[in-house]
C-alpha cells in the first residue's frame, strides 16, 4: 500500500488541501464562517439543487434505457455483438467536451435537427440528459450485463418448473441477484453525472451549472478561491458518501451466487419477444450512440466547399487567429505521448494497489484499512478535476516539486483518473488466482519474484492488457485537470477541441469536429482491441 498511498497523498490530497487551504486560510487563521455564507447563498443553493436533480434524472433515464440492453448483451447471441459492445463503450471513454461537441452538432444551432426539423435543444436540460445517457449507457451494460451473463439460468428455469410464471421467476430469483449490481451501476452513473463538467459547459449555456462548473467559474473566471474551496468541500463530502454506499453494494454483489461461464448463457433469440427486444435495443443504440457519433464525423467533413478533408488538412498549419502557437495537429502526438506515459504510471501504481486489495484473513482492523484504501483509490473519479488541476498549479510550484514547467505534470494528472480503472479491471483476476499455486512454486524453490513472473503473470496478463487499454483511453480523454496544466505550446486533443469551440467561426467549428473525430477513432480502435483480449472476469465496471 505504501507506494499508492504516497502517490495519492502527494498528487491528490496535497493539491486539493492546498487549494482549500488557500481559500479558507488567511493571515495564519482559518475563516470557517465562509462556509455558512456560501452554503446559504441562494445562487449556490440553486446550483446544488440542479446538480442533484440532473444527476438523479440522468441516472433514472440511463437505467430505463440500458437495463434492456444489459439483458440483450448478457443473454442473447447475435452477429456483431463484440463490435457493438465496443461501440457502446466509446462514449464512456470520450472526453466530455467531445461528447458536448457531438450533441452540439446534433441538437444545436445549425445542427442536424435544426436543419432537418427546425428543432433546437442546446442550452436545454434535455440535451444534458441525453448526453449523460449517451456517456453512461455502457456503465450499466458492463456492470449489470457482466454479472447477468454469468448467472446460472437454471435457477430461473427451476422456479418456472415449480409453477412460477416468467415474470414472477425473474422478480423472485434473478432480480435479487442483480439488485446489488444495479445499485452499484446506479451509484456510478449518479457519481459521474453529479460531477459533470464538459457536457454542462458546452450544452448548458449560462442557464445551467453543476457544482463542478461553478467551481471552475469561481476559480478561473472570478478568482474567488474561498467560494471555490467551500464548494469543493461540499462536493468532496457528497462524493465520499456516494463511494461509501458504492463500497457496500460491491460487497453485497460478492455474495455467494451460482455462476457459470458467460459463453454458456448466451443463446440465439428464440421467441418473438426476444427478437422484438433485440430490435428495440439495436434501435436505441443506433439513435442514442451511432447517430451522435455519425453526425460528428459528418460535420468534420462538411467544409465551405462541400464535403472533403479541408478541416483535417487545416490542422497541419498554424492558425492566423492565434488559437494555437503550434499546428493543432501537434496535439495528436502530444496526447498519444502523454497517455502512454500516464498508462505506465497507472499500471505500476494501480497494479500495486490491486495486489494490496487481495489481502485476506489479516484481522478486522486490516480489513477496514483495506476498505478505506479501496475507497481512496476511487476518489479521483468523483472529486473536482478542476480543483485537482488548479491545485497542481498552486501546490507543485516549489522545489523539489516544481513541476509546472515540466511535461510530466500532465501524465501525472491523467494517471490519477486512470488508476481506478486499472484496479477495477485487474482486481477480480488477481483474486481468482489460487494462492496454492504460488505456495507450490515456493516449495519447488522459486523466489517470490520468480513465482510472480511464472505463476501470476501468465494468469493475469490479459487483464493487464485490458487495464492498459482502458487507462490509455481514459488518459487520452482527460480534460478537467489538463485544461489548467497543459502548456500553450503542447496542448492535448481535448484541450484543443475546447479552444476551437470557444472561438467563433465556421473554420474553428469544423476543426473542432475534425479533432473530435480523430479522438473518437483512436478510442474506438483501442476498445475494439480490448474486446478481442478481454476476459469474462476482467472488470467491475
Amino acid at each position: 500500500m505504501v507506494v499508492p498511498v504516497a502517490f495519492f497523498g502527494l498528487l491528490f490530497a496535497y493539491p486539493v488541501a492546498a487549494i482549500v487551504g488557500r481559500g479558507l486560510r488567511a493571515s495564519g487563521q482559518w475563516h470557517l464562517d465562509r462556509l455558512g455564507h456560501v452554503l446559504t447563498d441562494p445562487g449556490v443553493l440553486d446550483v446544488l439543487w440542479f446538480t442533484v436533480w440532473q444527476a438523479a434524472a440522468s441516472t433514472v433515464c440511463t437505467l430505463a434505457l440500458a437495463l434492456p440492453g444489459a439483458y440483450v448483451f448478457a443473454r442473447l447471441d447475435f452477429p456483431g455483438k463484440q463490435l457493438l459492445r465496443a461501440v457502446v463503450t466509446v462514449p464512456f471513454v470520450l472526453p466530455t467536451v467531445v461528447v458536448g461537441s457531438a450533441f452540439l452538432a446534433l441538437l444545436g444551432r445549425g445542427g442536424a435537427l435544426d436543419e432537418w426539423f427546425g428543432v433546437r435543444l442546446d442550452t436545454s436540460v434535455w440535451a444534458i440528459l441525453l448526453a449523460h445517457v449517451f456517456i453512461n449507457y455502457a456503465v450499466v451494460i458492463r456492470t449489470v450485463g457482466g454479472l447477468w451473463s454469468q448467472l446460472d439460468p437454471r435457477q430461473e428455469e427451476a422456479a418456472r418448473v415449480l409453477g412460477a410464471g416468467r415474470l414472477a421467476a425473474w422478480v423472485r430469483v434473478t432480480l435479487p441477484a442483480l439488485a446489488p449490481s444495479i445499485a452499484a451501476a446506479a451509484l456510478i452513473v449518479f457519481l459521474f453525472t453529479f460531477t459533470s463538467f464538459g457536457v454542462i459547459q458546452v450544452l448548458g449555456g449560462p442557464r445551467y451549472a453543476t457544482l463542478e462548473v461553478e467551481i471552475y467559474r469561481q476559480t478561473a473566471a472570478l478568482l474567488d478561491l474561498p467560494t471555490a474551496a467551500v464548494l469543493t468541500l461540499l462536493q468532496f463530502a457528497a462524493v465520499t458518501a456516494l463511494l461509501a454506499a458504492h463500497a457496500r453494494t460491491v460487497r453485497k454483489r460478492r455474495a455467494s451466487l451460482s455462476m457459470v461461464p458467460a459463453t454458456q448463457t448466451a443463446r440465439r433469440p428464440q421467441s418473438g419477444g426476444q427478437w422484438a427486444l433485440l430490435v428495440a435495443v439495436l434501435t436505441v443504440v443506433a439513435l442514442l450512440v451511432l447517430v451522435p457519433l455519425g453526425i460528428l464525423v459528418e460535420r468534420s467533413l462538411d467544409g465551405p466547399d462541400g464535403y472533403g478533408l479541408q478541416h483535417f488538412r487545416a490542422l497541419g498549419s498554424v492558425s492566423s487567429s492565434g488559437t494555437f502557437t503550434v499546428a493543432p495537429a501537434a496535439a495528436i502526438g502530444n496526447s498519444l505521448a502523454y497517455a502512454a506515459v500516464a498508462t505506465l504510471i497507472a499500471l505500476f501504481v494501480g497494479g500495486l494497489a490491486a495486489a494490496a486489495l487481495t489481502l485476506r484473513g489479516a484481522g478486522r482492523t486490516t480489513e477496514r484499512l483495506v476498505r478505506g484504501f479501496d475507497s481512496m483509490l476511487m476518489l479521483p473519479l468523483g472529486t473536482s478535476a478542476v480543483t485537482v488541476g488548479f491545485g497542481f498549479l498552486i501546490a507543485l510550484d516549489e522545489p523539489p516539486l516544481d513541476l509546472r514547467a515540466s511535461w510530466i505534470i500532465v501524465p501525472l494528472a491523467q494517471s490519477l483518473v486512470a488508476i481506478p480503472f486499472v484496479v477495477r479491471t485487474t482486481l477480480p483476476v488477481l483474486r481468482a488466482v489460487d494462492a496454492r499455486l504460488r505456495e507450490a512454486a515456493a516449495v519447488l524453490g522459486a523466489s517470490p519474484i520468480r513465482a510472480w513472473r511464472e505463476v501470476d503473470l501468465p494468469l493475469v496478463r490479459r487483464a493487464v492488457l485490458v487495464a492498459a487499454g482502458f487507462a490509455f483511453a481514459v488518459s487520452l480523454g482527460e480534460f478537467g485537470a489538463t485544461v489548467f496544466i497543459a502548456r500553450p505550446d503542447a496542448p492535448t486533443l481535448p484541450v484543443a477541441v475546447a479552444r476551437f469551440l470557444g472561438r467563433a467561426g465556421e473554420v474553428n467549428y469544423g476543426q473542432a469536429m475534425a479533432m473530435s473525430t480523430i479522438l473518437m477513432l483512436v478510442c474506438t480502435c483501442t476498445l475494439l482491441a480490448l474486446e478481442r483480449i478481454r476476459t469474462d472476469r476482467s472488470g467491475e465496471f
